[in-house]
């Protein structure tokens, strides 16, 4: 089925805006790929350095240039759940490599920082600039030139997206992810929620506090909850880099395992030393993305992805703007509830029919772009299907169910929660900025009411701890964009302005720093670009100024006389206290360099 008209026309503005950029990029790729191993323009000296360690079997099918060679970026650290399962993908991979006819190595490794370990941290202020760490990283693993193929081991925030960026700058060469899967379902994440706001307000200590989120964060695996890092999950299937029904398997089980060697081995089958050679330049182009978003609002996915998909999207050459994203999120209804968007994680969500379930109801509905390339080679069609375990740990696909098994967590098309998808473009007399509607109740997504400023999410809190926010305002939290100290997440202010919503009163966010995938029911305005330390209007509200948030009309206003604000100096950052310590002084090119929040927030142009 031929996708909608405004998917097309959408598409069609996307692939006109980018053709000069696309076209060089392309360019590129096909002046890099060659019809035979791309070792093999190696010198022998160089040959020998890159084939040191193996065995003389390999050795000898390394030093011809016929059997493909599969390249492993891998982010596995043993301290972090979402990593610690990459462990023992390595030596499956080879495996796999070596029954068809092939090899891996390991190419590199690439850092995987967890937000969840450094919210409220000063490592926090080097989140998002890992995003493009994680991409040079993966660069110099590849720069040897030793692939005709990579797969990529990655799960969570800003390490697909950088692995994601690096595949589409060696995009000559077959790139497959392989995902390790979320947890299993512990403690409930409202329930683990309802006790953070408890803790918050001092009515449980911080024992009761550390065994809720031990029960919810307790074991391998991706958190359960629908942040950015299953976000990532859902776009790498949907995308087509994923193999069909892979993204929220559990990690440690048989079929976990199977798909993975599965992966492998499709890797080795699209080299261009085959007959199904799919260099992932080519393979990921404007309908891919557009297909990437149209998921991410089907699914009332992460903010960050407002920013991720741009950089990713401008590494092959395509120009994705805020504008796009919005015009999507008007045509694309909502089929997902997954918290903090619902009560459900992402294993029920996969039970109730999973990734195999939305897409086919996407397709059919029109809003997918059904003839793209794939990693798998058949279009997105071959994706609307569930992966189980077959005789011999081989792998065996079903069509997708054709009921939900939970409509109050994945929904059909015809009886979809809302006909809009989840996230809202803003913008007036502060600039833009971008809202997560999914999970904030209709009746508040209008607020009006007088700005509290503050320069770092722990002035916030305090003034909370100290009784002082008991009343209707507007938080502005500001100097939190990535030229100011790497726009961190801003997450430990949900609890707060949570605890305040269901006192009954009317409160919001705007700020020009992030909040994160798990952006909840309090309405926040955030990535405001221009941001404060770029000249932005978010840096001349001042406190009692009457601030409009309207996520229906897609407003974001100060209702301040147009020349008394215009006429208004800047207020002075203070940002001593991010400038050193954890490594932040290490970053100080980056904060210098980086591009504003609706253009990728890239530290490098791709």
């Amino acid at each position: 089925m031929s996708a909608r008209k405004e998917i097309l026309a959408i598409t069609d503005r996307i692939r006109r805006r980018s053709q000069p950029a696309r076209q060089a990029y392309l360019a590129r790729v096909d002046a890099a790929q060659g019809r035979r191993a791309n070792r093999g323009v190696l010198s022998c000296g160089n040959l020998a350095h890159g084939f040191a360690v193996c065995g003389p079997q390999e050795k000898a099918a390394l030093g011809g240039d016929t059997v493909p060679n599969l390249g492993i970026i891998t982010s596995y650290n043993d301290m972090l759940s979402a990593h610690q399962p990459f462990e023992t993908y390595p030596a499956l991979i080879k495996q796999a490599a070596r029954d068809a006819g092939g090899i891996a190595q390991v190419a590199g490794g690439v850092p995987a920082m967890c937000d969840g370990v450094t919210q409220g941290q000063p490592g926090m202020e080097l989140s998002l600039f890992s995003r493009d760490v994680i991409a040079m990283s993966a660069a110099i693993g590849l720069s040897h030139n030793m692939f005709d193929a990579a797969v990529y081991l990655g799960v969570c925030d800003k390490i697909v997206p950088g692995l994601v960026i690096a595949a589409l700058t060696f995009g000559h060469l077959p790139a497959i992810f392989i995902p390790a899967g979320p947890m299993t379902s512990g403690l409930p994440n409202d329930e683990k929620a309802k006790v953070r706001q408890l803790y918050a307000e001092g009515k449980v200590g911080r024992a009761e506090l550390l065994e809720a989120e031990s029960k919810s964060y307790h074991g391998p695996g991706t958190c359960t909850f629908y942040g950015t890092a299953n976000s990532n999950q859902m776009l790498m299937e949907i995308m087509g880099l994923h193999i069909p029904g892979s993204s929220f398997i559990n990690p440690g089980t048989p079929l976990r395992d199977a798909l993975t060697r599965e992966a492998a081995k499709r890797a080795l089958a699209i080299t261009a030393l085959g007959n199904a050679y799919t260099p992932v330049g080519r393979m990921i182009d404007e309908r891919s993305i557009v297909n990437g978003v149209v998921g991410l609002h089907a699914t009332g996915g992460s903010t960050n992805h407002t920013i991720h998909l741009i950089a990713m999207a401008a590494a092959a050459g395509i120009r994705l703007t805020w504008q796009d994203i919005s015009d999507l999120s008007d045509a694309v209804p909502l089929l997902a509830r997954v918290y903090p968007n619902g009560l459900a994680d992402v294993n029920h969500f996969d039970a109730a029919g999973g990734m195999g379930f939305l897409i086919r109801e996407l397709l059919d509905a029109g809003f997918l772009h059904e003839d793209v390339r794939t990693v798998w080679g058949d279009g997105l069609r071959s994706y609307t299907v569930e992966a189980r375990l077959g005789e011999g740990g081989s792998v065996v696909r079903q069509a997708a169910p054709a009921a939900s098994g939970d409509e109050k967590v994945l929904a059909p098309f015809a009886k979809a929660f809302q006909p809009t998808g989840g996230l809202k473009v803003l913008e007036g007399n502060l600039g833009h900025a971008v809202i997560k509607t999914s999970a904030v109740k209709p009746e508040r997504r209008i607020v009006e009411a007088p700005a509290l400023v503050f320069h770092s999410q722990q002035a916030l809190n305090d003034a909370f701890k100290a009784g002082l926010l008991d009343r209707d305002f507007i938080a502005v939290v500001r100097f939190q964009g990535p030229k100011a100290n790497g726009m961190p997440e801003l997450h430990k202010l949900t609890t707060v302005l949570g605890v305040l919503q269901d006192r009954g009163r009317k409160v919001a966010l705007v700020t020009d720093g992030r909040m994160s995938g798990a952006s909840g029911k309090v309405p926040a305005a955030i990535h405001v670009t221009p941001e404060a330390l770029d000249g932005g209007a978010i840096a001349r509200i001042r406190d009692g100024d009457l601030v409009r948030l309207d996520a229906e009309a897609g407003l974001l206003e100060v209702l301040v006389a147009p020349g008394e604000f215009a006429s208004r100096p800047l207020c002075e950052p203070e940002l001593d206290d991010s400038q050193h310590g954890m490594g932040r002084e290490l970053f100080a090119g980056f904060r210098g360099m980086v591009g504003r929040a609706d253009q990728g927030a890239s530290a490098f142009s791709v």
